[in-house]
């Protein structure tokens, strides 16, 4: 079941879990999703970032859309750090029920103002939009970037640019980010941030760079508001560490579809833990009248 970020967001936020959005980078991806999400009955949302859609080629959506309509699980098509209007324009043309646009690198007005003109070209055709505000880091490690740096959302920000763009969710920087941490480290969130706008604003909140994070952090984050959470590099992590010891331990292979289904078991494990953690386990319930 197709629907749009803000009706999928909402619902989340009424009912006090957040969806997860995971990056399918490949086909095999998104076969893990959709089988853990009719398994566990938990809305989804399907992400892909623009290098990942160049490489698919655009066709792949057709096969997303075809999923979706195809299930009765709720479930959101969603791009992932679109940098450039463009990019979100050509996202809702393929089909797209929501676009991230991050002008999170840009001045406080500069955002406004590209998330604003992607807000008024969404919609009204009824695609969503997400926004940034702050920096996420990037540990070197993932496809979507960031700095090297995190500049934590400034609360006293956040109402003011949601009430000039009108965006339906909002990314705040509160201590992740993109990709594996490196051995040893832990990231600290800042739940006393995340809270502090929770107060302010009722529009829902996204966490980005959710891998590798502290389950109890997380699962906290997720009673104080957050109600999306973005995860890429841990499922993909499964997923090759489950080729890796395929092929290690049976040698060559030519098939695919001989390789790919303990790969796909093994990604698996991964969505419906974060599932789990995230309390969007058998939520389906919730979208029904």
């Amino acid at each position: 079941m197709l629907i749009t970020m803000k009706e999928m967001l909402k619902t989340a936020q009424e009912n006090k879990f957040a969806v997860p959005a995971f990056n399918a980078g490949t086909g095999q991806l998104l076969t893990a999703m959709m089988e853990s999400a009719e398994a566990k009955q938990a809305p989804v949302i399907m992400a892909i970032h623009p290098d990942e859609l160049k490489f698919l080629r655009d066709s792949f959506i057709s096969s997303v859309i075809y999923e979706a309509n195809h299930s009765k699980v709720p479930m959101v098509i969603h791009l992932d750090h679109g940098g450039t209007y463009e990019q979100c324009i050509h996202a809702i043309q393929l089909g797209f029920t929501s676009v991230m646009i991050d002008g999170s690198q840009l001045s406080f007005e500069e955002n406004v103002a590209l998330t604003k003109k992607v807000v008024d070209a969404a919609h009204p055709v009824g695609v969503s939009v997400e926004g940034e505000l702050g920096t996420i880091g990037q540990t070197g490690d993932s496809i979507e970037g960031g700095t090297t740096e995190i500049i934590y959302t400034n609360p006293s920000d956040v109402k003011a640019f949601i009430e000039k763009t009108n965006v339906d969710s909002l990314a705040i920087a509160i201590g992740t980010a993109h990709g594996i941490y490196p051995k040893g480290f832990v990231p600290k969130l800042k739940l006393d941030l995340l809270s502090e706008i929770r107060e302010l604003v009722d529009t829902p909140l996204v966490l980005h760079g959710g891998s590798s994070n502290s389950d109890d952090e997380v699962a906290e984050a997720v009673k104080r508001g957050i109600c999306k959470i973005n995860i890429s590099s841990d499922i993909k992590f499964s997923f090759m560490k489950g080729v890796e010891g395929y092929l290690n331990e049976n040698g060559f292979e030519r098939e695919p579809n001989v390789i790919y289904p303990s790969c796909i078991q093994e990604c698996r494990e991964t969505i419906e833990n974060k599932m789990n953690l995230f309390n969007d386990i058998d939520k389906v319930k919730c979208f029904q009248n």
